[in-house]
């Protein structure tokens, strides 16, 4: 079965050649799961560089630890879940610079442990954080 999608290159990106396609088009259905349940579910959440948490889709809460550590909880079992955070504005603009790391929360089979940094280290940052569970 053939994609519908379209097979012009985006600017920067080389277009692909006939065998990439084939190959490309022959996983579209042939994709299992690796150890996820048929009930898994896609939450996330927005928090704000103090804590606070925003909005978000099956989170509880959110507490600020200390500089630049945050803990997520979600309404539901997370520990084997995959996570994905980045720093990104809590209500509008742009947020600062920075990077985000994002670890099961020991102990606290619902929670996610986040830690926010700038070049100098630990820094207090709004940050995003998606959660496949």
């Amino acid at each position: 079965m053939s994609s519908s999608r379209s097979r012009r290159g985006s600017a920067g990106q080389p277009a692909p050649d006939v065998a990439e396609v084939a190959r490309a088009d022959s996983e579209i259905n042939s994709c299992t799961s690796a150890g996820l349940p048929a009930t898994a579910r896609v939450l996330f959440a927005v928090v704000d560089a103090n804590g606070t948490l925003i909005r978000g889709l099956g989170a509880t809460s959110a507490t600020r630890l200390a500089t630049g550590m945050y803990q997520v909880g979600f309404d539901q079992d997370v520990a084997g879940a995959a996570y994905v955070g980045t720093v990104g504005p809590a209500a509008g603009g742009l947020a600062p610079q920075g990077a985000v790391t994002v670890a099961p929360r020991t102990g606290i089979p619902n929670a996610v442990f986040v830690e926010t940094y700038a070049a100098s280290g630990h820094t207090d940052r709004p940050f995003h954080l998606a959660v496949l569970a």
